[in-house]
């Protein structure tokens, strides 16, 4: 495995990493691939100098960044395809209608401005993305589901077909196939180390994320699972606990006559909170084995504890309702 060549990702330099990663070895540096990429904007504009440098289309043109490159290290598949074109290789669509894009050949996958290769190399596939620790081992039963998984999540794919320069791990690999007892994992801060993407809010970089992990690919079910707090079923009911919770940790409010007492809004949160608790405690009662059951009695008390704004507490008395507040508050988040 040592010997197959695999960049780890730089800024946004997918691109580059995976042209690599499909010849296996270090092809192309980021600065030949702007050079491509501002060859083809210099073409684009004589293009659009045909009809008049005074035209409106040609001023809209020249104003608007370029499409195939940024600063970013972004570069297009119209560029990774003149790449390709380099080495006379040739970059179809996986859904074409042409009878060979259903070969087996090397792939190309992209989201969301992310590219990485996916190639045979002796008798066996390897997926290299640049955003894993190192190559990931993948059987031809697993490439034909991770194939259909990435295309249902939205990935464009592409077949790359051609003479590929010899490399002496795929003769390797012929002799003495790899053998992988442990999976790659997606390297530290993903999001970091793509750096700037076009991603244009917060929830496109979560799908993003998402998408990376898929891209692990791993043979058993190992999804995260995010399950909602014991006895509290509706996410929506577990939201107000959390809210109730932060509320009643804040600084009380001065009532007119001159005492403490919370806020109408933290009271409502509280009762409604503490009605829902004491139906789930019945409910976990008859399923769980007792531990949770008494989390939520501790919860119950807290509340109530809460509630008791007419009374006078002590300094302690308030310390201690503090933390029992933070430690169901802790439980629960």
């Amino acid at each position: 495995m040592e010997a197959i060549f695999h960049e780890k990702q730089e800024g946004s330099l997918c691109a580059q990493h995976c042209l690599n990663a499909l010849l296996q070895g270090s092809y192309f540096t980021p600065v030949d691939l702007a050079i491509l990429a501002q060859r083809m904007d210099d073409e684009e504009r004589l293009r659009m100098a045909e009809s008049g440098v005074d035209s409106e289309d040609y001023r809209r043109f020249i104003e608007q960044p370029s499409g195939n490159f940024d600063d970013s290290g972004y570069f297009s598949v119209q560029v990774i395809s003149s790449a390709l074109e380099v080495w006379n290789l040739e970059l179809v669509p996986y859904s074409s209608t042409e009878p060979r894009a259903l070969q087996a050949q090397p792939y190309i996958c992209n989201y969301r401005d992310h590219w990485f290769t996916i190639r045979r190399l002796g008798h066996q596939w390897f997926n290299l993305n640049s955003l894993l620790t190192g190559p990931e081992l993948l059987s031809d039963t697993h490439l034909t589901m991770f194939l259909a998984q990435l295309q249902q999540e939205g990935y464009s794919i592409f077949v790359v077909f051609g003479s590929f320069p010899e490399c002496d791990v795929d003769q390797l690999l012929h002799l003495v196939p790899a053998v992988q007892t442990t999976k790659p994992r997606l390297i530290n801060n993903p999001s970091k180390v793509l750096g700037s993407t076009n991603s244009k809010d917060s929830e496109e970089d979560q799908e993003l994320q998402k998408a990376l992990k898929l891209s692990l690919a791993q043979e058993g079910s190992e999804e995260e699972l995010v399950l909602p707090s014991p006895g509290i079923e509706d996410p929506e009911d577990f939201k107000n606990l959390q809210k109730a919770l932060s509320l009643s940790l804040q600084k009380p409010v001065e009532s007119t006559a001159g005492g403490q007492c919370k806020s109408p809004e933290l009271q409502s949160e509280l009762r409604v909170c503490l009605d829902r608790t004491s139906e789930d405690v019945g409910t976990m009662a008859s399923r769980t084995n007792g531990l949770e059951t008494e989390e939520e009695l501790e919860l119950q008390k807290a509340l109530r504890l809460s509630l008791q704004q007419d009374e006078e507490t002590t300094d302690l008395d308030d310390y201690q309702l503090e933390q029992a507040m933070r430690m169901s508050l802790e439980c629960y988040l």
